[in-house]
């Protein structure tokens, strides 16, 4: 029988990224803040992944290796958005490392992106659609018709809705407001329709302080079961989604980008004098 000898000595881990990698990921990212950054950390994280799978150093990366990479998200079935953006990251952050004289060439600098069609093709609701879910929304609770209110007839996304507080309500020349946090952390004031405003008093009643919307426990939400429309459009995911379900969130989208013309009517108009308009 053999005797087996402990060996003592050590093995040597290579650092996963040099540090004037290091430098460059974390100065890129610093750049950034929310779900942009979270984004962007995404993107970033998946392309070293794939470059370590390869034994490929970030800063020994060449063009044809980002191209390689490109092709490989499409061959898993990416969208072409996803995939332009995530190379938009990616040239991103090697045009940083040369400003910040990391790196000589960016290698990024000339890689072909596909090419996107901006033409929606999504299934929208027409003005006679978007009516009745209006006229469904005000023979319910009056919390469900506020947010499909704020989302229909003022364009404000499912976020923005659900996170005003009572105290963002005020008045501007005779124009309920109401203050949101857009995305990308960006504060701004909004005239409200007169139908939503009077849709919000409903749904706060007596409340003076705290969320517009609240759910059964009393923290901030919707309050509205799963099965309803808004119950749908507050939904964190979409993966565990019917197909009915899904097609209702599109037509949101749609709804919400005709809701926010009528949001910059509404602006227009708040810059008028309040005498003639409707409180």
């Amino acid at each position: 029988m053999t005797a087996t000898t402990p060996s003592t000595a050590l093995l040597t881990v290579q650092p996963v990224f040099t540090e004037s990698e290091r430098l460059a990921l974390a100065g890129f990212l610093a750049g950034f803040r929310g779900l942009t950054r979270e984004a962007y950390t995404l993107d970033l994280r998946q392309f070293t992944a794939w470059c370590r799978l390869r034994s490929l150093p970030l800063f020994s990366v060449r063009r044809a290796d980002i191209e390689t990479f490109a092709r490989d998200l499409e061959a898993k079935g990416r969208a072409r958005a996803t995939v332009t953006r995530r190379l938009c990251t990616i040239a991103g952050f090697y045009k940083y490392a040369v400003e910040e004289e990391l790196l000589e060439h960016s290698p990024a600098a000339h890689v072909r992106r596909p090419r996107l069609d901006y033409e929606s093709h999504a299934t929208g609701l027409d003005r006679n659609e978007l009516g009745a879910i209006l006229v469904a929304a005000g023979l319910g609770p009056p919390a469900e018709h506020a947010l499909i209110s704020l989302l229909a007839l003022n364009g404000l996304r499912v976020s923005e809705a659900t996170g005003a507080d009572i105290e963002q309500l005020g008045l501007e020349r005779g124009h309920r407001t109401l203050v949101i946090t857009r995305k990308g952390g960006k504060v701004v004031t909004i005239p409200l329709a007169p139908r939503t405003a009077r849709a919000i008093g409903l749904a706060t009643g007596e409340r003076t302080e705290g969320p517009v919307f609240l759910a059964a426990d009393g923290r901030r939400g919707t309050g509205a079961p799963p099965g309803s429309l808004p119950g749908l459009l507050a939904a964190p995911g979409s993966a565990s989604m019917s197909a009915p379900q899904a097609q209702t969130r599109v037509h949101h989208r749609r709804a919400r980008r005709r809701g926010a013309a009528a949001g910059r009517a509404g602006r227009r108009l708040a810059r008028r004098p309040a005498h003639h308009d409707e409180v």
